[in-house]
């Protein structure tokens, strides 16, 4: 019985590989499109350690997915040392797939030809964002700055896509004295474009809301939650300003989904019932899943 009930587990653990990989795949291959499609083909600066091999690149014409391995391999040093093992792994993998589709990608900008620069910013930073985002939710990254902002995420709690877009604009400010300021302004707006989209991916479309309700029928209200919802909740002892009578604070965390289902159980078992529901960055418990970084 321990032997199958052993097999499970590391049948599922390999399924949860497969998936991760998976991820990295996609979210690599989304990001080399947007370099070789958008960023590359019409001179648009860029951030981080692809933003550095990219500037050497039209420099030296050496070939930009052999730069990005170059330079990421002292960076994966540290990550080894200061995250973890399994995020660095992972970030190893991206990085070499990304440098491999990189080079697999170099001529796709002949099939797709914009002459805006507006929509040429845009659309790369679509693609880099979405790959960024499933590359931090499969938790791994491109390497280089991602690390670092990664570092940063779990020193300080500072949102991935926040700390690269600080490190990047300097970057990129520093390479506009060599390729100019109009070149270096595009970049800014593909990079904020990019990197809103991190955020959003990484967190997911079904985010987390903290709740909180005071009924006279908290009790009630509470059991149905979780029997319903199937989420816990917590009893917080309050007093009524006006009333100076003692209250029950219902106190949980759901997800987006769950919200419109709270609401109908509010109104049918107390109508008059105040709620209070805010957006939360952070949930971290055995009742939610773990995603990314």
């Amino acid at each position: 019985m321990e032997s199958i009930k052993g097999a499970s587990l590391s049948s599922k653990r390999f399924s949860v590989n497969i998936s991760k990989l998976g991820g990295i795949v996609l979210g690599t291959l989304l990001c080399a499109i947007a370099m070789n499609a958008f960023f590359i083909p019409n001179k648009l600066l860029s951030g981080g350690v692809g933003g550095v091999a990219i500037t050497i690149h039209y420099l030296t014409e050496i070939p930009t997915g052999l730069l990005i391995f170059l330079l990421n391999i002292p960076i994966f040093f540290v990550g080894v040392k200061i995250i973890d093992k399994e995020f660095t792994l992972y970030s190893f993998i991206a990085m070499f797939s990304l440098s491999l589709f990189t080079e697999l990608t170099t001529g796709i900008s002949e099939y797709i030809v914009l002459d805006d620069m507006v929509l040429i910013a845009i659309f790369g930073a679509v693609f880099n964002g979405v790959g960024m985002g499933i590359l931090f939710r499969s938790r791994a990254s491109q390497g280089g700055l991602d690390i670092i902002a990664a570092i940063v995420k779990k020193k300080y709690n500072i949102n991935i896509g926040t700390g690269l877009m600080a490190f990047n604009t300097l970057i990129v400010l520093v390479a506009s004295t060599v390729f100019g300021l109009i070149p270096a302004m595009y970049t800014l707006i593909a990079m904020y474009i990019s990197y809103q989209i991190v955020d959003k991916v990484q967190e997911g479309l079904d985010q987390k809301k903290n709740v909180m309700i005071v009924s006279d029928n908290a009790e009630k209200i509470a059991d149905v939650i979780m029997d319903r919802l199937s989420r816990g909740v917590t009893f917080l002892q309050a007093e009524g300003g006006y009333s100076k009578c003692d209250k029950k604070v219902i106190y949980c965390i759901l997800t987006t989904t769950q919200i419109a289902k709270l609401k109908d159980i509010i109104d049918e078992y107390d109508p008059n019932a105040f709620m209070s529901i805010q957006s939360t960055q952070e949930v971290k418990g055995s009742d939610f899943k773990k995603v990314g970084i």
